[in-house]
């Protein structure tokens, strides 16, 4: 019997989790909680040693605390929190409302719109996923829209943040495919619009079929004259957008880093609120409140993850992930891809992707490049890496949204009205999944989406 339990002793623990989370205790506390308890059960029966709980300290400090990446959040938090509460994003939002007037679930597309612009500067998924909640989810409640649907559309939009250039992740495969990071940057470009369009039709298909979830917009919405429409948009959409390419620029003229450029925002943004006449000690009392809070809430939630996960692996996780696909033969190229897809893709369920990458590309790049591909590929197996790349980036955007430790569920979790419970959020990810898993079949099938660019660019044949 102990045997028996030391070896499922991970199902046991991924399994608790499910049950503790949907008796509606506090995430993190779940997370840390259980993290602890499975170790001490593992230290007694043998398949872990106490010592490992220093281990998920130096974790926590190394990739929370110390990570750069998650070093631009709170910056990133910050500046949602300005633009928010001084009204800069809702003039945006609005603006990009009255140029979708004319479009089913306008409020929701303008929402995927605006995500899709801002996933180019900002580059990092918790940073979008919160400056898009913090501006958007309040306004999509307010105007009636299915919970549901409303977190969906904000946490695919954040999402797109790791696939459209510059993408800390694209960095990092480049590195362990031994490709350029220039070429996945390219190869990134359309398979992220390809995903934003598809997010796009499916909440239109919504409006249009289901009217309730995603309510139309007054014939007298906005302005009524054409002087007040274009007052309208050059208030809402020009300081906005001049914001964005000050960031974005900023990082493309190798004046700041990605991390750095969460600050020249938050600058930014003071500086749209002063010219709108709304830069108050009150207000800015108000974001840095909402922003100290937002940055608990988060951060509790990801060390939580993160002593979990560390747990959960060291008792065999990966492995009982990795058994499942052993007993399927590998005997050509395209079962092999579809085996690294679809491990992939299971993994996505209990890892972050940077613990997919170190598992899945070091064993499995190698052996893919074995294989000829030039038929499917236009007769050139020169760009192997680079689809194959791609294929991973649009993969892995499920491990961050895949319940139930993506990433993503935790940001909007920790940015969420209370009444929006983790069984919300869990079921708003299932459709934006779905449609993801469609825009990697279309990348599989049609090769050129991902080699179109690095082919025009001249860096493969």
């Amino acid at each position: 019997m102990l045997d028996w339990l030391a070896d499922y002793l991970s199902l046991i623990m991924f399994v608790s989790m499910f049950f503790f989370i949907f008796m509606g205790y506090p995430v993190a506390f779940i997370m840390g909680g259980l993290a602890l308890a499975f170790a001490l059960a593992g230290a007694w029966l043998g398949v872990f040693n106490l010592i490992g709980i220093s281990d998920v300290v130096l974790r926590m400090w190394a990739g929370v605390a110390a990570d750069p990446v998650l070093a631009s959040i709170p910056m990133f938090i910050f500046m949602g929190a300005i633009l928010e509460r001084s009204g800069s994003a809702r003039d945006m939002l609005a603006a990009t409302e009255l140029l979708m007037k004319w479009c089913p679930g306008a409020l929701a597309v303008s929402v995927l719109v605006m995500g899709t612009i801002l996933a180019a500067p900002i580059g990092v998924v918790g940073a979008a996923v919160i400056t898009l909640s913090v501006i958007a989810l309040p306004q999509m409640l307010k105007a009636g829209y299915d919970k549901e649907l409303a977190v969906g559309t904000i946490a695919s939009a954040g999402t797109l943040g790791i696939l459209i250039p510059p993408a800390i992740m694209l960095v990092v495969m480049a590195e362990m495919l031994a490709t350029s990071a220039g070429n996945l940057f390219l190869a990134a470009i359309v398979p992220g619009f390809v995903l934003s369009g598809l997010y796009i039709a499916y909440i239109i298909a919504v409006a249009v079929l289901k009217p309730g979830m995603a309510p139309k917009l007054s014939p007298d919405f906005g302005p009524q004259t054409r002087a007040e429409f274009w007052r309208a948009l050059l208030r809402g959409l020009f300081p906005m957008t001049a914001l964005l390419v000050i960031v974005l620029g900023s990082i493309f003229a190798g004046w700041a880093t990605p991390t750095e450029s969460g600050a020249v925002g938050v600058l930014g943004s003071m500086f749209i609120a002063a010219l709108n006449k709304r830069m108050t000690m009150r207000m800015m009392t108000d974001a840095i409140f909402a922003s100290c809070r937002a940055n608990g809430l988060v951060f509790m939630i990801i060390l939580g993850a993160t002593g979990f996960s560390y747990v959960f692996r060291v008792l065999g996780g990966d492995d009982v992930m990795v058994s499942t696909l052993q007993y399927f033969g590998i005997t050509t190229k395209w079962e092999m891809l579809t085996f690294i897809m679809v491990l992939i893709f299971l993994l996505g369920f209990p890892f972050e992707w940077i613990e997919i990458c170190l598992i899945v590309l070091p064993i499995f790049g190698p052996i893919l490049m074995k294989f000829d591909f030039s038929d499917h590929l236009g007769g050139s197996n020169s760009g192997l890496m680079t689809w194959f790349g791609a294929l991973v980036a649009v993969n892995l955007q499920t491990a961050f949204m895949t319940p139930p430790f993506g990433a993503t569920l935790f940001y909007m979790k920790g940015t969420a009205p209370p009444d929006i419970t983790m069984g919300n959020v869990y079921r708003a990810m299932y459709p934006f999944v779905g449609l993801q898993v469609v825009g990697l079949f279309l990348c599989i099938y049609f090769p050129d989406i991902a080699l179109w660019l690095p082919r025009l660019a001249g860096f493969i044949e």
